[in-house]
């Protein structure tokens, strides 16, 4: 069952093969708690991607993270140009003030 494995496996898995997807990252109290920040279980997992998928599709790859991790999966997208450059932006600021779990999304051997 997927949820033994946790979020890492399962959102890596399904991120991986998504067109347009350049990185993407665990942020928020989950990722908090995976570094090791004491604080209450997180009743959600919060996920950036860097790039430009498809909006239907993230969605409804979020739904089914959700069924599989039994918790709510959120995904926030945002281009590479904004994630990579300086911004005033308090969403993204905040995200990059935390801790960050990054997906090891290449699963190219080469």
């Amino acid at each position: 069952m997927s949820v033994s494995f946790g979020p890492v496996p399962v959102l890596t898995d399904a991120l991986a093969g998504l067109d347009g997807v350049d990185r993407a990252y665990i942020y928020g109290s989950w990722a908090a708690r995976y570094n090791g920040e004491p604080g209450p279980l997180p009743a959600d997992v919060d996920v950036l991607v860097v790039g430009t998928p498809d909006a239907d599709a993230l969605f409804d790859l979020a739904e089914e993270a959700s069924r599989r991790l039994r918790r709510e999966v959120t995904m926030h997208r945002v281009s590479a140009a904004a994630w990579e450059a300086p911004t005033g932006d308090p969403f993204l600021t905040g995200v990059r003030e935390r801790p960050l779990v990054r997906l090891n999304l290449d699963l190219d051997p080469c």
